[in-house]
This record gives structure tokens, C-alpha cells and sequence, in this order.
């Protein structure tokens, strides 16, 4: 059976059983986590998170690109919208260990990636999680002075080590009503 079959079934097992139906549009933990799309990180795994518990988005380093404080701009204003916009919104950023992306840092790797997606070099040289400890104050930093209106988070950043399968605080900030 190939993989798309599979995971049809394993599809139609989860729709049998239900535990989709009536998960509100936020969710339980008011929580999101920022992390890698390396197969060997997830959060579902590493913090058992549970379906409707947590929204989560990947992507290569788990970096808070631009992309991602556009979405928590979108996430307050449906907060706002849903009423639940005066409490603290939790943001957890996660690096880990022997992250790909750290091949980032070698110019003549940089030059595939720029020749594939167009982006800059200096940007994606920027983008290596060579040191996760350092990526990921860097990151949580970055929300933290964002100047979108991203309502009142907390934002902490762990490091993941891929050897133990433990998370590291590393960083931790919070920014008000106006941040």
C-alpha cells in the first residue's frame, strides 16, 4: 500500500472516531508554536500536544519569518474578534539540534538555494540554525519588538536536542495590549 492510501485510511479512521467535531476556531492552550518542518520535530510528539490544543506552525529552522509575525498579527485581530483578545496569547519558539538548515551557512549550498527560491543570500545566510541557543533568542527577540499589533503574548524559546528528546528554556519575554 503506498503512502497516499495510507494515509486515506488512517484518514477515514480519525473521521470515524470523531474527536474533530466541534474544536472551536482558537485554540484550548492559546497557545502557537514556531518550530522546524524536520520530520524529526514535532510538537504533537515531543509535548503531546492534543488535536485543538495548540496551533502550530513549521517551517525550515522554525524561524519567526515574516510570514509567521503576519500570522500572529491575524491571530490577535481574531482574538479581538472573538473576545479573548485582552489575555496573554502564549508564542513558543522552538530550534533544535543538527538542524539542516545550518548547511545555510556554507556559500556554495547558500548558491543552490538562491539559484532555487530567488531569496538572498545574506538573507538565508541569516537563516542557518547553526547555534539553536542563539537562532532562538534571536527569534523570540524578534516578536517582542515587532511592530505589528500582536496583542499581549508571552514568548519563550527552548532548544529541542534531538539526542534526548528534552527542550532547554533559553528565552523569555512577554509585550502588552499594544505590542
Amino acid at each position: 500500500m503506498g503512502l497516499i492510501a495510507d494515509l486515506e485510511t488512517r484518514n477515514r479512521n480519525f473521521a470515524g472516531r470523531g474527536g474533530h467535531a466541534g474544536l472551536p476556531p482558537l485554540p484550548s492552550a492559546q497557545a502557537l508554536v514556531v518550530t522546524c518542518m524536520d520530520h524529526r520535530v514535532d510538537p504533537a510528539a515531543f509535548c503531546e500536544l492534543h488535536l485543538g490544543e495548540a496551533m502550530v506552525v513549521r517551517n525550515a529552522g522554525g524561524r519567526v519569518t515574516n510570514e509567521v509575525l503576519a500570522n500572529l498579527a491575524f491571530l490577535a485581530a481574531l482574538r479581538e474578534a472573538r473576545g479573548v483578545g485582552a489575555e496573554p496569547f502564549e508564542v513558543v519558539v522552538v530550534h533544535h539540534t543538527n538542524c539542516g538548515t545550518a548547511l545555510l551557512a556554507d556559500a556554495s549550498f547558500r548558491e543552490r538555494i538562491v539559484a532555487r527560491t530567488g531569496q538572498p543570500g545574506d538573507a538565508l545566510a541569516n537563516w542557518a540554525v547553526t547555534d539553536p541557543e542563539t537562532t532562538v533568542r534571536a527569534d523570540v527577540q524578534r516578536v517582542l519588538t515587532s511592530h505589528q499589533p500582536l496583542g499581549p503574548l508571552t514568548v519563550s524559546g527552548y532548544v529541542y536536542d534531538l539526542g534526548t528528546g528534552l527542550l532547554s528554556a533559553v528565552a523569555q519575554g512577554s509585550v502588552g495590549a499594544n505590542g
